[in-house]
């Protein structure tokens, strides 16, 4: 077993919320922050998820304690609130990272799922905030994380509802830092990283035909984990993970027409060939089902990064000729 007190991190000891942490990128920064002596309060709708990544941290030889919440259920996460308090009497970081997506025509997607979307994601992140900065604000203290995708500032296809609760967190999250900016050492944290290699696809709603595999573009869950924690030893008001996310939102901005146009036709055509796919409410309306794990598609050892970056630069590069081309 190895012992964390070995090891050297400015956050031993801290003691860290993170929400939706039973499997994609909540679940590595669950075992990222445990790897720093972090004490974690780990929630997520199901308790099977819960109870492994508190087996992980507790080999680790730190405080880890699961608490099963709906976060778009106030009481849910107020109770999570209580029960991070009742470990040490107080919050150090908070971690804002469950969210569900609904993909597919909307008059064709239940209207019961797109409120769930709302209800989940723009909904649970101020269920996180308001708990989180009222016990930041007695304490003086505190980081609050929003792990909140570039949903938050271009539109995925055919996902017209989830979009606008990315958006929604955007808005919400920059008015807060506004409000917290008279607080020294009170800070939110905006992160907006791109399509991850995580679960969240698998798990995630799907109707009229929509289905979309990983792209070998996706990012490494865990660098995105590893930026969170690195947010939590020097907190930055709003980030990109990697250079793909940047570099996505970056093109978007020069060319948003021609790229959300282009993108949904490509999407609508997938959509046109997969008639016959069943309709899938995925992890909305319920608890995320196997595989509760941190990758979607678990990466090869063989995998060249770098070749897959040149390659997507050389992709983004001829997408700006084109796009510039035809202006």
């Amino acid at each position: 077993m190895e012992d964390i007190h070995k090891h050297n991190s400015n956050l031993k000891g801290k003691i860290v919320v993170i929400t939706g942490a039973s499997s994609g990128v909540g679940r590595a920064a669950a075992e990222a922050f445990a790897r720093e002596g972090c004490n974690l309060v780990i929630t997520a709708r199901g308790k099977k998820g819960i109870d492994e990544v508190v087996d992980y941290c507790r080999a680790l030889n730190v405080k880890a304690v699961g608490i099963p919440a709906d976060m778009s259920i106030a009481e849910d996460v107020e109770k999570v609130a209580a029960g991070a308090l009742a470990i040490g009497g107080r919050i150090d970081i908070w971690v804002n990272n469950a969210g569900v997506m609904a993909s597919g025509k909307f008059e064709e997607i239940p209207l019961e799922v797109h409120q769930q979307v709302i209800k989940t994601n723009l909904f649970g992140y101020m269920h996180g905030a308001y708990n989180a900065i009222k016990i930041f604000k007695e304490q003086n203290e505190g980081i609050l994380i929003n792990n909140i995708s570039i949903g938050g500032f271009m539109p995925a296809p055919y996902s017209a509802v989830y979009s606008a609760s990315k958006y929604g967190i955007r808005g919400m999250m920059e008015c807060l830092q506004g409000e917290i900016s008279n607080r020294k050492h009170i800070h939110i944290c905006n992160l907006y990283p791109q399509l991850q290699n995580s679960t969240g696809n698998l798990h995630s709603a799907k109707y009229s035909g929509f289905d979309m595999t990983i792209p070998f573009i996706a990012s490494d869950p865990r660098d995105t984990a590893a930026k969170i924690v690195e947010l939590a030893k020097n907190p930055k008001k709003d980030s990109f993970p990697d250079l793909k996310a940047s570099a996505i939102t970056k093109t978007y901005k020069l060319f948003p027409k021609t790229i959300m146009n282009t993108a949904s036709a490509v999407v609508r055509t997938k959509m046109k060939l997969n008639q016959t796919k069943e309709n899938n409410s995925g992890n909305v309306l319920t608890n995320s089902k196997e595989p509760l794990r941190v990758y979607g598609i678990p990466p090869s050892k063989t995998a060249n990064s770098n070749f897959k970056l040149a390659l997507f630069a050389g992709l983004g590069i001829t997408l700006g000729l084109l796009l510039v081309n035809k202006k």
